[in-house]
């Protein structure tokens, strides 16, 4: 069950990445608010370099970013960054690189769904801490004391974004039943002064679909696979991997291109 317009003082279970200061969104507490246009839109990315994504999202963010899973959970994510607390797609202006793929978990921002267990539903929730959302904005949230369009939007998007998480869930699941994750290793090979490879550095240690597992699988479970969809987004996983050698690539860019502003410092 969800609800758009909660109890402020309902009890919330979770926390969620990007989200300092979510709160049940209501006309009593947000009534006067709205969304405005800032100057760094995507800044809120900024400062993470992992960011979930549900499977559907495979394809399209396998052309910009390592699909990768973390966690106990399996999570899958984009990688976006070599460091924690560095992304190497968004700019000082906020923007994500414009052939970057922009993942539905930060486009859905500044609404979330959260869990209230006492009353066993979804509420929407607003961050309260989003830098857009100000008082007497042009876009309000309620337009007489009922959700605007604009909210209306926003919770058939999370109402989707719920769905195709808990497909994501299934799909993990899938794998994990099969037996084809395995830790991987991310590695550098950097070069020598004269041109010779110098001894190889992981970079990153992460969990990924075997390929000798896939390959070893019965014919009925690989036409399962087939079958529901999930092959297709594999496949994805796998190609998205060839993309370490990218972040590696922006990483020496970014890293030549802080140089100079370093020595004039």
């Amino acid at each position: 069950m969800t609800d758009p317009t909660a109890n402020a003082n309902a009890a919330l279970s979770g926390n969620v990445l990007f989200y300092s200061q979510p709160e049940p969104l209501s006309v009593e507490a947000h009534g006067a608010l709205g969304v405005i246009p800032v100057d760094k839109p995507y800044g809120f990315v900024a400062g993470t370099n992992l960011v979930p994504l549900t499977v559907t999202e495979f394809a399209p963010a396998a052309l910009s970013y390592p699909v990768i899973f973390v966690g106990d959970n399996r999570q899958p994510v984009a990688v976006m960054g070599l460091r924690g607390g560095e992304n190497l797609f968004v700019s000082d202006a906020g923007e994500f690189r414009p052939e970057a793929y922009i993942p539905a978990y930060v486009r859905r921002y500044p609404f979330v769904f959260a869990n209230d267990e006492g009353q066993n539903r979804m509420i929407l929730c607003v961050d309260r801490a989003a830098p857009f959302i100000k008082e007497d904005s042009a876009t309000p949230l309620f337009v007489d004391g009922k959700p605007s369009a604009y909210v209306e939007q926003a919770m058939e998007f999370c109402n989707n974004f719920e769905q195709e998480r808990q497909r994501t869930d299934a799909f993990v699941k899938l794998l994990n039943e099969f037996d084809l994750l395995e830790t991987k290793e991310a590695v550098f090979t950097p070069r020598k002064p004269d041109g010779t490879a110098a001894a190889p550095q992981k970079i990153a240690e992460y969990y990924g679909v075997s390929e000798d597992k896939l390959k070893a699988l019965p014919a009925e479970k690989l036409a399962e696979l087939r079958d529901n969809g999930a092959l297709g987004q594999i496949y994805a996983h796998m190609v998205s991997l060839l993309g370490w050698d990218r972040l590696i690539a922006l990483t020496f860019q970014q890293n030549a291109a802080a140089q100079p502003a370093a020595g004039n410092a």
